[in-house]
């Protein structure tokens, strides 16, 4: 069993990694600093294909994702890592939403849909929600393995 991450919302989720990707630079930074503050392991880019070469470098628990930026989108973004790492959570972020765009970042897979500003309490809210999220997924994973490995050596038997 994997054990649940969470100590507090208000103080972090303890080794969450997140990739916060954006290309507001100063938003980036004040955000970043401020996750950082609540004890989570923070990487910043500052467009869709340096997050998709980061995440290819590193694994990550959750992805603060702008849906418009320069160059690759933040939904094109969101279906390569869902290709690539489909364990990570993905939380779009967007000054410009509208509903087919939550919709269409929901139906390829994004954890949930925030507009910019939001309240810090918001973030760490759906945060929170997403590593309980990964934390179900990976323990369902995990028992598959276990009950796989379980009944396996058994079968060798039923064929003697």
């Amino acid at each position: 069993m994997i054990p649940f991450k969470i100590i507090d919302v208000k103080e972090g989720i303890m080794n969450t990694r997140i990739l916060l990707v954006d290309d507001e630079v100063e938003f980036v930074d004040t955000l970043a600093e401020r996750l950082r503050n609540r004890n989570f392991h923070v990487t910043k880019a500052f467009d869709g294909n340096s997050a998709l070469e980061k995440l290819k470098e590193f694994n990550f628990d959750i992805m603060i994702l702008d849906v418009q930026m320069p160059g690759t989108s933040g939904i094109d973004v969101l279906k390569t890592v869902k290709k690539l790492k489909p364990l990570t959570e993905v939380l779009m972020l967007t000054g410009h939403g509208t509903v087919e765009t939550a919709i269409e970042g929901m139906r390829q897979g994004a954890f949930d849909f925030l507009l910019k500003p939001c309240k810090i309490d918001m973030l760490l809210k759906k945060i929170s929600n997403a590593c309980q999220r990964k934390s179900e997924q990976e323990e369902r994973i995990q028992k598959a393995m276990v009950e796989k490995l379980s009944t396996s050596p058994m079968s060798v038997f039923d064929h003697l």
